[in-house]
């Protein structure tokens, strides 16, 4: 079922990727015959490994033969909506933060990080690390999409294994899997273009990203892999402390205020973690429901201490003392968290860069804390000349404590199709930094 397109199909000529390309021509009217296109929901309704893997292999093609605007051709969209209707009901059954438990002797765990709409990466992970089974199950830790130029491809590949494996297949959130981050660095603005009806109407489109985002308010936002190692995308969060203040005595239906104010800042727990109000748009920023934003939008530090995070606006920034307290506290090893690519990272004095795709921040007495980015020469547009290049990598763990990270870093494939941007990758800030918290959605 697989289609070998880089061999078959004359590679593009090269191009800078610090310029919008125009629309790639059409270079086949038809796919390989080996490939089952369009794509079809199975008639008994079940997902098969093959039904998979041709799923990633049209859209492997697709990207590389069609323009965006014929997507639909690929992919019809009851289609997409039954497989985001399938997901998400899985996904919402989920706990805040999963449990991991059922990893045998037998077994590895694959954690993920960031991809960032990098198809053909992706896909290539899944190959390398090899595709999950009984005996491998995989952690990814969110930014699915936005800034790569096929974020809806890449979410709906590991929408399809979650699926087919869903206790094999753990698909957390990350900060990009939101309403704010996905109209500002383009994923809003790819599927729409994705979607767009033979009028140039964005009808269609508008439902399939409301459907989207339907599912990214589903997607858990933590993991710990056999009690010994914690993944989150951003990583640790803050309790809130509250305190009743009980109305008037004799009044009916008195209301409880809750007061979220402290006079420092210290570390949740996990109980604190599973009662957090995920399913919301964009994690909140102030009120009572902080833990999800600080869960997707935190970093580390050196600097010792727990303190708002004011580079980015939302979350937290924690030193190798709060790591050392967290691992102690729940009799952890290891920190697996995303969330900072190599642009992020230029600007972290103390932290190491992302050239390799990870980096060990924090070695203290219980642990590890890693940061983890398995999008390679990201990102994909870049609005400078020099270009970072590094790679990307992934995790494995191992029996018989699944505590001692294997890394295992990659490069980007290349040559990658020729797109256009669907974002102003040049004014837009790459580590998403300086955000206008104003616009995000503030739910209670």
């Amino acid at each position: 079922m697989s289609c070998n397109c880089d061999t078959e199909i004359p590679p593009l000529p090269p191009q800078s990727e610090s310029q919008p390309s125009p629309e790639p021509p059409i270079l086949a009217s038809s796919p390989p015959p080996e490939l089952e296109f369009p794509i079809e929901w199975p008639p008994d309704g079940n997902l098969s490994l093959e039904w998979v893997q041709n799923f990633m292999s049209v859209f492997d093609w697709s990207s590389r033969n069609l323009t965006p605007t014929q997507f639909q051709e690929v992919l019809p969209v009851k289609v997409f909506d039954t497989l985001v209707l399938t997901a998400s009901k899985i996904l919402h059954k989920e706990p805040n933060c999963v449990m991991i438990d059922d990893c045998g002797p037998d077994s590895t765990v694959v954690v993920v990080g960031d991809v960032h709409g990098q198809l053909h990466d992706v896909l290539f992970l899944l190959k390398d690390a090899g595709y999950p089974s009984e005996n491998r199950i995989f952690v990814f830790n969110g930014d699915y999409v936005d800034r790569g130029a096929w974020g809806l491809e890449t979410f709906l590949v590991l929408l399809a294994w979650k699926v087919l494996m869903p206790t094999r297949v753990y698909l957390l959130r990350g900060n990009h899997e939101s309403k704010y981050c996905t109209s500002v660095y383009g994923f809003e603005n790819e599927v729409l273009v994705k979607y767009r009806d033979e009028h140039g109407k964005d009808r269609v489109g508008k439902h399939v990203y409301r459907k989207c985002l339907g599912c990214f308010e589903g997607l858990p936002l933590a993991s710990i892999i056999n009690g010994s190692v914690y993944t989150a995308h951003g990583g640790l969060f803050r309790s809130i402390a509250v305190t009743p203040v009980k109305r008037a005595k004799g009044k009916k239906n008195r209301k409880i205020v809750t007061n979220s104010e402290t006079s420092s800042l210290v570390l949740g727990s996990l109980e604190e973690l599973s009662k957090a109000r995920r399913s919301v748009l964009d994690p909140p920023w102030e009120g009572l429901n902080l833990i999800p934003g600080d869960v997707l939008w935190s970093d580390p530090s050196m600097k010792p201490g727990l303190a708002p995070n004011k580079v980015r606006g939302i979350g937290l920034i924690w030193g190798p003392d709060c790591t050392e307290d967290f691992l102690k506290k729940f009799q952890l090893k290891l920190i697996i968290r995303s969330h900072e690519g190599p642009d992020a990272r230029e600007k972290r004095p103390g932290l190491g860069g992302m050239d390799q795709g990870y980096t060990i921040d924090h070695v203290v007495e219980s642990g590890k804390l890693i940061t983890l980015f398995s999008a390679p020469d990201y990102p994909q547009f870049q609005g400078t000349e020099e270009r970072h290049r590094n790679k990307g990598a992934y995790i494995v763990l191992k029996p018989p404590n699944f505590d001692h990270p294997v890394f295992h870093s990659f490069e980007a494939i290349t040559p990658r199709p020729q797109v256009k941007a669907y974002y102003d990758y040049e004014e837009a800030i790459d580590s998403d930094e300086e955000l206008d918290m104003a616009s995000m959605a503030t739910s209670p």
